[in-house]
């Protein structure tokens, strides 16, 4: 049994919720402080190249991690652009930087090379603070390590509660970060998100090193650091919400036109493809396959608030769809570059069937031990590949090779090499 293991067997260890004890080991249970205003004050929000220069200045010549986050406007505008970075470092302070008025930050993230950054949630916020120059070398994930370190909730508020005692605000998370000017409330709760950012990376490290899973946060870390940006999704009209229920090609044939069409105005207008029309609205038209304007404004969605101009390019969309040759049109699914879905394992191989059963069972049993979710010791994925085709010669060598063909992390290959070597070896009944 490992360090980790057994401290996860020790449930004196923790306290209620899955929160690390005190330093003295015992369950803290004062009640949580409201933290209500930030230290200094809500700074200036930076939004020309001066004040820009003075903080790069100022983040350069401070200390120690510095804490990042970014607030998108998902839901309102088009893509995942940042309308707002926080950041906070000892020396430094806070600094709320608007990415609109300076959009190119490569200045401060190469001041901030090779320091540690502290994300909640890294790889949320990574792809927009990418795109304007800020990409670090360095990190610390607080979301992820807490679910390393087997708390049971790891947003941000839960977390700084639970391992801090502090209560943060939590009412404007899903407000449209686009507004200019921002409202002071909003940026308070924007400077918050920063202020205790460092001290939980601290307090986390310690409990990860307790449990002896420190140098597997770090792997992980590292992993996402060194991730490249991900490839655009292919066919991403396929992920429209009710797809399941579009079954001919001609019908997928409309949602991917109208699907289409909607992104090219939503990007125009710079606003959430949902605001331009709905999913439920593409879906209903491609099972209709309406004849005419008059047809589809009798539709879900395409109601009495849309204008004539506005029916007759959805209209229009449709009619291209219908128009197209067969061999145009989409197929009913995407190749499958993997193993097919697991509920079709037992007709295509029964004795697939039985290894990822017994394998599954054995990784749940581990991250169980270990006091971790599944996909954090070893992502579903890779587990299918590896029952589906398993190595020729079952062998701790083998399977340990396969697990970082998948890309997992020696961590992980050590942990679960053992339970899958067993998994695959055992006879199927």
């Amino acid at each position: 049994m490992t360090d980790a293991q057994e401290t996860a067997a020790d449930s004196s260890l923790r306290t209620t919720g899955g929160a690390p004890p005190d330093d003295g080991g015992s369950s803290v249970t004062e009640a949580p402080i409201p933290l209500l205003e930030p230290r200094e004050g809500i700074p200036p929000v930076i939004a020309d190249e001066a004040a820009l220069t003075e903080v790069i200045a100022a983040f350069s010549a401070g200390s120690g991690p510095v804490a990042v986050d970014a607030e998108r406007a998902s839901g309102y505008r088009y893509g995942q652009r940042a309308y707002l970075v926080q950041l906070r470092r000892a020396g430094a302070g806070s600094a709320l930087i608007d990415p609109v008025a300076c959009p190119d930050l490569s200045g401060l993230g190469e001041a901030l090379s090779g320091v540690e950054w502290v994300l909640h949630a890294a790889t949320q916020d990574l792809p927009c603070l990418r795109e304007i120059g800020m990409v670090p070398s360095l990190l610390f994930d607080t979301e992820l390590a807490g679910r390393l370190a087997g708390f049971p909730r790891v947003g941000l508020g839960a977390m700084v509660e639970g391992v801090l005692g502090f209560v943060l605000e939590k009412g404007h998370s899903a407000v449209d970060w686009s507004t200019r000017p921002l409202p002071e409330p909003w940026l308070r709760y924007a400077a918050l998100d920063v202020e205790l950012l460092v001290d939980l990376r601290d307090a986390l490290e310690k409990e990860l090193d307790r449990q002896g899973k420190l140098e597997w946060a770090r792997q992980e870390f590292e992993a996402i650091a060194a991730a490249p940006p991900a490839e655009p999704r292919k066919d991403p009209w396929r992920r429209t919400s009710g797809m399941h229920k579009v079954r001919r090609r001609r019908q997928l044939g409309v949602v991917r036109e109208l699907w289409q069409t909607r992104d090219r105005i939503a990007q125009k207008r710079d606003v959430s493809p949902g605001k331009v029309l709905s999913d439920a609205a593409i879906v209903e038209a491609s099972l209709s396959l309406p004849a005419n304007v008059h047809a589809l404004a009798a539709l879900n969605g395409f109601g009495h608030r849309m204008g004539r101009r506005q029916l007759e390019q959805w209209q229009a969309a449709v009619d291209r769809a219908k128009a197209l040759p067969e061999s145009q049109l989409p197929a009913p699914g995407q190749p499958v570059t993997g193993p097919p879905p697991p509920r079709a394992w037992a007709d295509k191989d029964p004795v697939a069937a039985a290894r990822l059963s017994a394998a599954r069972a054995a990784v749940s049993a581990l991250a169980e031990q270990l006091n971790m979710p599944q996909e954090n010791l070893i992502t579903p994925d890779t587990v299918r590949r590896v029952c589906w085709e398993p190595p020729k010669v079952v062998d701790a060598d083998s399977v340990a090779e396969a697990l970082a063909g998948y890309g997992a992390r020696a961590w992980q290959v050590e942990q679960v090499t053992p339970v899958l070597v067993a998994a695959l070896s055992a006879e199927p009944t």
